[in-house]
């Protein structure tokens, strides 16, 4: 038996019994270390809940209690300092990176490693459009072809389609500094978004939009991302870094980490899940697939979870300490 069903069915007297005859001290063995439950952040797109359904099923068979808290993705940082929540799953250095390392250095949040899937995400679009906006994927092509883009409400600008507002992916910030003829519209909401993007390609009709991965839409539309100015360190500080000596943000999001974050004090509280959480990782491909499951083929999220869970035993039980 191992030793996560061991102290389930065993419970506190015979963990503490099993550490007496090993010689090791009590205080190592007791998993959980405490009856308070564990929040994890529940944030406003699939991947993001599948990251942390799963983060919570794996604590859960370690004997913790978990609590999921749905929390906007920029203002989960308050909580994360207070000890009101304790775990966020997925912090994108592309969108996040500052709030991070601002949270990280005043101590009251800790860096719990990457998650091992990379990020991009940026201005998409189909890989049909090249033909009808000749230039693509370099930036400057969308200064010739914007009224291709234009709907109605935009006309006579393009129309970029944006995430959620709180997703905050400074496009508006982009667009003035790059001099683009474009207007933002944010979607809303990541169905929104995908259901949109899917119908444009479907119909193959002119679309440029925000898009990410790991997700499944990169998987099964063939398209480009927009390659603006390479991003850099100054970039939305400094004006006079980059193509435009007077704006900030001339350049495209940056490419990188996805990281776990936690309230700091939790590393007291529950020592062995804090271990177990910095030792999560995935890949883009494998959630690539769970997104698709769920927000394609329309299978329920904690489905999706538990079959992930019963065929990667081995990955997810390497994630908890050893005893």
């Amino acid at each position: 038996m191992s030793f996560t069903g061991f102290a389930r069915n065993c419970g506190f007297l015979c963990v503490l019994g099993a550490a007496t005859l090993t010689g090791l001290p009590a205080a190592t063995a007791a998993v959980p270390e405490s009856d308070e439950p564990i929040r994890l952040t529940l944030n406003d797109w699939t991947g993001q809940n599948v990251s942390t359904r799963l983060m919570g099923s794996v604590l859960e068979e370690m004997g913790y209690e978990v609590e999921y808290v749905q929390a906007d993705y920029m203002a989960q940082f308050t909580g994360l300092k207070s000890g009101d929540l304790h775990v966020a799953m997925e912090i994108w250095e592309t969108t996040a990176k500052d709030l991070m390392e601002e949270a990280v250095a005043g101590g009251r949040v800790l860096d719990m490693g990457e998650t091992g899937m990379r990020a991009v995400e940026d201005w998409w679009y189909p890989k049909y459009m090249e033909e009808r906006c000749p230039g693509l994927p370099d930036w400057k092509a969308l200064k010739d072809c914007a009224d291709v883009f234009a709907t109605p409400s935009t006309q006579p600008n393009g129309r970029y389609l944006g995430g959620a507002v709180t997703w905050d992916g400074h496009a508006e910030e982009r667009i003035e500094a790059l001099d683009l003829p474009f207007e933002v519209v944010h979607s809303g909401t990541e169905a929104a978004l995908m259901a949109e993007i899917q119908s444009a390609y479907q119909r193959k009709a002119p679309i440029l939009a925000w898009l990410w991965t790991p997700h499944w839409a990169p998987q099964q539309f063939e398209g480009e991302w927009v390659e603006f100015p390479e991003y850099g360190d100054g970039c939305y500080e400094d004006p006079s870094w980059g193509v435009n000596p007077e704006a900030t943000h001339d350049c495209g999001n940056p490419r990188g980490w996805i990281k776990k974050a936690a309230w700091a004090g939790g590393k007291d509280v529950w020592p062995a899940a804090y271990t177990a959480i910095r030792n999560f990782r995935i890949n883009n491909d494998e959630m690539g697939r769970m997104i698709g499951a769920i927000d394609v083929d329309g299978r329920p999220l904690q489905t999706v979870v538990d079959e992930w869970m019963a065929d990667n035993e081995d990955t997810w039980q390497s994630w908890i300490p050893a005893n």
